[in-house]
């Protein structure tokens, strides 16, 4: 008995560090924690994301209906703003300075990770950041207003459940960072239990063919994310990882935003 309530109690630290460190949700204060509660965190991931969806689609549900067919912008902006807020611009700081490193590190690893180390932001890294907010709102926009589109909160989902790949099967290349020695500790079991579940979940809210576009989009990105951070740095960072989020998130936006506006002019020309 001592021994499940030590495994509920770890897993409950662990939703609490997961949740602590990818949102702005306030969480109970719980102090140092040791190595296995923090890998225990990466299989909470997804729920990190699942609590961003809900609380997004939510917030877009007590919009009048009246109201969002003709602003729909609007509120696709207010919800992209939402959106950040409860990451912190977190995962956004990543991209602006992957960016940026990117670019100026020339192919350099050392002068990457310098960059990457900067707390400036450079104009590539200011472009990213306007870029992925820019698509995000144009995609929100169009699945605000489409009739099939009720499940396009899932996509912080979709990514976080990556970001959880990514260290367990990547190496992290900055010893002491926030990410140190994370996918070392983890629970290989909690961590599959996880996918599986999310894969449930997506299969749940999307139909059978953007299930299995939006599965081949997020296998296809995380594969090329994951051969420029190896090739570039060995391994990678925490910026790499919020990159990759977004990345991730515009792209399966975008992507069903592009589908089901394709679907539907199909679909008026066959009629």
């Amino acid at each position: 008995m001592s021994t499940t309530n030590s495994t509920i109690r770890e897993e409950g630290l662990a939703l609490v560090v997961a949740i602590g460190l990818l949102t702005r949700i306030p969480v109970p204060r719980i102090g140092e924690v040791g190595p296995a509660v923090l890998g225990r965190s990466l299989h909470w991931y997804p729920v990190a994301g699942l609590i961003i969806g809900l609380i997004l689609v939510l917030t877009v549900a007590l919009v009048p209906g009246h109201f969002l067919p003709g602003n729909g912008l609007l509120v696709a902006a207010l919800t992209v703003t939402l959106w950040v807020a409860l990451t912190g611009a977190l995962h956004l700081d990543g991209l602006a300075d992957c960016a940026d490193a990117w670019v100026g590190g020339m192919g350099d690893r050392k002068r990457t990770l310098a960059i990457m180390k900067d707390p400036a932001c450079g104009p590539m890294g200011v472009t990213a950041v306007v870029l992925t907010l820019l698509l995000k709102v144009a995609a929100l926009e169009t699945l605000l207003t489409h009739p099939a589109a009720g499940w396009w909160w899932l996509a912080p989902v979709a990514a976080r459940a990556m970001l959880s790949l990514a260290f367990i099967t990547l190496p992290y290349v900055r010893a002491g960072g926030m990410g140190d020695g994370l996918g070392a500790n983890a629970s290989r079991p909690g961590l599959t239990l996880a996918t599986l579940l999310v894969l449930t979940l997506l299969a749940l809210g999307l139909s059978t063919t953007l299930w299995w576009l939006w599965l081949t989009l997020t296998v296809v990105l995380f594969a090329l994310w994951r051969l420029a951070v190896l090739r570039r740095l060995g391994g990678f960072t925490g910026d790499c990882a919020g990159a990759l989020v977004e990345l991730l998130e515009v792209a399966l936006l975008v992507f069903a935003a592009l589908f089901l506006t394709a679907t539907s002019v199909a679909g008026s020309a066959a009629l």
